[in-house]
């Protein structure tokens, strides 16, 4: 059976800067559990110095700096305040041994302390706060094709078939890519996304790309028309209205 997962294709992107190895490693395979158990993941990069940090940043933004503060060369702390000279919005997140630096923290506008040792539940509490700051990151597919993973975003599918043991998914760059899997099994992440309504028995489409709905189908906006079963009538006419109401696409 192919593989299909859901996850947040690294709209994230977090750096771990300490000058210790170990504690780099550790602090990644943390931060991967925890947002796996949340259901999204993140670019985890590793840097052992804030020279390396802040050419890596030059070169694409971080979403969040988990900076150690005591280092050899550039400490946590100065590599912070060349940071924010070209980037307000990182969030960075101190992990030091102590909190002496808390009012150069406030000057660069640090998100958080961790003090070593840290628990779990300090940081799995930390991770939350940061989401529920963070814009929500557009959901991902992805869906193994031909032998190779494609990247699949939420709002780039138009609609799905299952025939034949095969799924069949059309995009809205016009291409139609297939794939082996029961519907169930890809249709269970879509279902938990109010865009998604599933037609009938293996046909599943994206709101979001539907142009409108007339008689017994959504018509799609690559002209396709995709039918709904005579039971799922009703359901399919009020879930669309209630989809353009929030998108204030009716009024």
């Amino acid at each position: 059976m192919e593989a299909i997962t859901i996850a947040s294709w690294y709209s994230m992107r977090f750096a771990i800067v300490d000058d210790l190895g170990t504690e780099r490693t550790l602090l990644k395979e943390r931060l991967a559990r925890q947002l796996r158990q949340r259901g999204t993941e993140a670019e985890l990069l590793e840097f052992d110095s804030g020279e390396a940090f802040l050419a890596a940043e030059e070169a694409q933004r971080f979403t969040a700096a988990f900076l150690d503060i005591y280092m050899d060369g550039l400490s946590g702390m100065d590599a912070a305040k060349e940071l924010r000279k070209t980037d307000a919005d990182c969030l960075l997140v101190f992990t030091t041994t102590s909190t002496d630096h808390a009012l150069e923290g406030f000057q660069v506008r640090a998100f958080h302390y961790l003090v070593k040792p840290f628990s779990e539940a300090e940081l799995s509490g930390l991770l939350d706060e940061m989401l529920a700051k963070l814009p929500r990151p557009e959901p991902v597919l992805t869906v193994k094709v031909d032998g190779s993973d494609i990247h699949l975003r939420y709002r780039d599918i138009i609609s799905a078939e299952h025939f034949a043991h095969i799924i069949n998914i059309r995009t809205t760059a016009g291409k139609t890519l297939a794939m082996r899997q029961s519907f169930k099994a890809f249709t269970e992440p879509l279902k938990k996304d109010p865009r998604f309504f599933v037609c009938g028995r293996g046909t599943i489409i994206n709101m979001e790309n539907a142009a409108d709905f007339q008689d017994a189908a959504f018509c799609m906006t690559d002209g396709s028309q995709v039918y709904v079963s005579q039971e799922l009538l009703k359901a399919a006419r009020q879930a669309f209205m209630e989809f353009l109401l929030q998108r204030g696409r009716v009024g």
